[in-house]
């Protein structure tokens, strides 16, 4: 029985390394020439990074191939590998649409363009092969204009069908001289209906407190157990869920431990705060949303009991999850209920 939920995975980042450089082998000419063999490229595209921009600088390599036409080959294969690895019933997909449109095209005409990509995605998603419930979340970004981050919170309302939220994404630590503009950009979305979550307390220069009241979720939302614990007590009370997502810490040197991460989890535990774990990017880690939880097990951050209130959370605060309960909830109330007496066979 499928008893995951990934509330945190960028399309970018999801593509494992041997389905990135199958495709560079198969069409694209430059980058197979770049990367003839696997073992060098799988090293280059895992490794841990010093800061957090060095690590953002790789999605830019999957997202220069992830175009309309190619973009229903990357989804099959991250749904397929969910599915069957990872026994996820449910995925939150997030990426900005922009950044998958023709750069060789206008800035208007590339605005326009984010709605096939859209659709494409939407459409690409809706496997039946392997039934996971999917929702899009469409990324602005903070090295993106007004005008392009204003139309992708309109896609956001105009595709409810596809897309269950908008989030802010390029590294929290840039966030600074555009604060206001986000805090109105999403003060905007939240006025329309629209869900909201959003990379922020990532890093120590993450930290903006006036951004927290538009967001439902808190994408990663680390430093706040770890820097500023007295707003602990104010994101319970408001129900808003952080998306930890234990490995990319250490992929961007933001931590270096996981005691570290033991402290975020056990005050958040003790106030009240919802935790979800999520992978981010489980390409560029090469590590799957199971053994995000089997690591912070074996590794003595969550104790059983804690784990599967963290798997159970993630359903709670999933925005599209359509059952009252998680399948662990479903599944326990089943085993319950009395068993069907079976009809004897002697008269």
């Amino acid at each position: 029985m499928t008893l995951y939920a990934e509330l945190h995975r960028h399309l970018g980042g999801s593509v494992v390394p041997r389905v990135l450089w199958r495709y560079f082998q198969r069409y694209d000419a430059d980058l197979s020439a770049r990367f003839p063999d696997y073992e060098p490229f799988e090293n280059f595209y895992t490794q841990p990074r010093e800061t957090l921009d060095e690590y953002l600088e790789l999605h830019t390599l999957v997202e220069s191939v992830q175009t309309a036409k190619a973009l229903p080959y990357f989804i099959y294969r991250l749904l397929r590998g969910a599915y069957v690895f990872e026994n996820l019933a449910y995925l939150e997909l997030r990426y900005t649409p922009y950044y998958r449109t023709d750069d060789m095209l206008t800035q208007n005409e590339r605005i326009d363009q984010m709605r096939q990509i859209v659709e494409v995605v939407g459409q690409a998603m809706r496997i039946t092969e392997y039934p996971i419930i999917t929702q899009q979340i469409l990324c602005t970004h903070i090295r993106l204009p007004w005008d392009v981050n204003a139309a992708i919170v309109e896609l956001a309302r105009d595709y409810p069908q596809y897309v269950c939220a908008i989030d802010i994404a390029g590294g929290d630590n840039h966030y600074g001289d555009r604060i206001d503009e986000l805090v109105k950009l999403f003060g905007q979305a939240r006025s329309h209906g629209i869900k909201t979550t959003g990379h922020l307390y990532e890093t120590a220069d993450g930290c903006h407190p006036q951004l927290l009241p538009y967001l439902m979720r808190i994408g990663h939302g680390i430093q706040i157990p770890l820097q500023f614990p007295e707003l602990l007590r104010e994101l319970a009370a408001n129900n808003q869920c952080l998306e930890i997502c234990p490995t990319t810490y250490f992929k961007t040197g933001t931590l270096e431990s996981l005691d570290q991460l033991r402290t975020v989890f056990n005050l958040c535990f003790d106030t009240g705060v919802d935790v979800a774990i999520c992978t981010d990017n489980a390409g560029l880690h090469n590590v799957r949303l199971p053994f995000e939880y089997e690591n912070l097990l074996t590794h003595d951050v969550l104790n059983f009991r804690q784990l599967q209130t963290c798997q159970d959370t993630a359903f709670r605060h999933a925005f599209a999850w359509p059952h009252r309960q998680p399948p662990t909830l479903l599944l326990n109330s089943l085993l319950q209920e009395e068993p069907p007496q079976a009809a004897s066979i002697y008269p």
